[in-house]
């Protein structure tokens, strides 16, 4: 039998579609998975007649495959990477190639590779975004390691990734962790995003008493704008019209107000403060979710606390996209996105990755989950000019800014006044708010730092480090 040009390890529901995807575009494939039963159902179902293999064992697996093997791995991170690892390990051969095209903290990448690469085997951390549908048709793919390994993949990827004007929505990201790295800061960009999407549509049912379908036009509306024309606004239209079999009813209503989350979030958060990165609309996001989690305690709370009762806010028509709340989801997107540029260049610089910027934003323009036409402006910004240290300072962005500032603004007083919590859409304000103010309090906070533990501080009059005796 013929050997096949792709491995595959893991036959979860991304790991199907990927194999599929690779097949479809002329790569014959190899799949392997821990239970052989899995394996089985998959070559009689979804990869009958198709020109897939599967294999008992990894050696048999191994075996398989055209040298230099590239094989795809498509496990859970951590330690089941690193079982997967020094299992199929002893059976392959210098040049080999292990792609990790799962979740994996950058961090734990960065140690395959240099453990894999002093092996003579090729080792790249892949970033995968698009879920199963983009997996299947084409996802965003984000691969980092050595260059030489990448070439050895670049025209197989070039084939599965989706594809935009530009190109294929993939690049070589950089160096070591890279891949990975910017998987996990787009990943923190969209769990802000989709908060955003949340606080909105509960400031649009409780404020403005809407139903469903009515806000599923509002976000129809703001799809069709360029500022907000995205997957994830398409998709929450589309969880807004769904209805319950059972009783027609607003399906959406009937969802338990606990959201789930797989870690990148927090990695996306700890990276930032490491890093020294303000990303607070990115924390509120993750907040969000910790803060649903508490259910129980919500639920009680709720009897013996007091507070505002939401009241009917005009935000404006639902026929033009009711323009005040559609200013405060500009803002704080664009908020989102720029935290997570900010956390790039910086983690660029930090690493040596030497990250393309604009690349970065093409290969989100297409496939994954945060794409959207918005990106085509930050990858025109970061073209214009390079060393652009915060999306907001360009000039297509300040303009948003200096026009929808008002509205944001009347959003979120308008959320407090009625007692209902806007975590992203607050932190954004105070975001922008910070960013475009020049003298910030911190000097009283240094003031406190010198007065109880002698830290020292600067002067705006003059050069050098002062410590002062406060207290007599």
């Amino acid at each position: 039998m013929t050997k096949a040009h792709f491995g595959l390890v893991g036959l979860g529901v991304m790991g199907e579609n990927l194999v599929l995807n690779a097949e479809r575009n002329g790569f014959s494939s190899v799949v392997y998975n821990r239970t052989y039963q899995k394996t089985e159902d998959f070559l009689l179902g979804r990869g009958v007649n198709k020109s897939i293999q599967g294999a008992k064992d990894l050696q048999e697996f191994v075996s398989k495959l055209e040298r230099p093997r590239r094989v795809l791995m498509m496990v859970k991170a951590g330690a089941a990477t690193d079982a997967v690892i020094n299992q199929i390990s002893p059976f392959l051969e210098e040049g080999d190639l292990l792609i990790d095209g799962g979740n994996a903290q950058f961090m734990d990448t960065e140690r395959r590779v240099k453990e894999l690469e002093s092996k003579s085997f090729g080792y790249i951390g892949m970033g995968v975004s698009g879920g199963a549908k983009g997996a299947l048709e084409g996802p965003s793919m984000m691969p980092g390691g050595t260059k030489t390994s990448y070439d050895a993949i670049e025209s197989l990827l070039n084939k599965m990734a989706a594809q935009v004007e530009d190109g294929p929505c993939v690049t070589y990201i950089g160096p070591g962790g890279s891949g990975h790295f910017v998987k996990t800061v787009h990943n923190g960009i969209e769990y802000g995003i989709e908060q955003i999407l949340a606080e909105a549509y509960d400031l649009m049912k409780r404020v403005c008493g809407m139903s469903g379908d009515e806000m599923a036009s509002v976000m129809g509306y703001w799809n069709k704008t360029e500022e907000l024309s995205s997957y994830l606004v398409e998709i929450t239209e589309a969880c807004l019209r769904v209805k319950d079999p059972d009783d027609s009813s607003d399906l959406v209503e009937k969802i338990m107000d606990k959201a789930g989350q797989k870690g990148t979030g927090l990695w996306t958060v700890v990276s930032a403060l490491e890093l020294g990165a303000s990303v607070p609309t990115i924390y509120a996001s993750l907040n969000g979710r910790v803060m649903s989690s508490m259910k129980d305690q919500r639920n009680y709370a709720e009897t013996i606390l007091n507070g505002n009762k939401p009241s009917f806010v005009d935000f404006g028509k639902p026929s033009d996209g009711m323009p005040l709340l559609m200013d405060a989801v500009v803002l704080a997107t664009i908020a989102s996105y720029a935290q997570g540029m900010d956390i790039l260049r910086l983690a660029s610089e930090e690493y040596d990755y030497d990250l393309d910027m604009p690349s970065i934003a093409q290969i989100w323009k297409g496939g994954c989950i945060i794409r959207s036409t918005l990106l085509s402006r930050i990858q025109d910004a970061f073209k214009k000019d390079p060393s652009l240290t915060n999306l907001i300072i360009d000039k297509w962005f300040t303009d948003q800014v200096n026009n929808r500032l008002s509205g944001l603004t009347q959003v979120v007083s308008a959320a407090a006044n009625a007692g209902i919590p806007v975590p992203c859409l607050s932190s954004t304000l105070d975001y922008l708010n910070s960013f475009r103010t020049s003298r910030l309090p911190q000097n009283l906070v240094q003031a406190m730092r010198d007065c109880f533990g002698s830290h020292t501080y600067e002067r705006v009059d003059k050069a050098g480090s002062f410590h002062t005796e406060w207290i007599d």
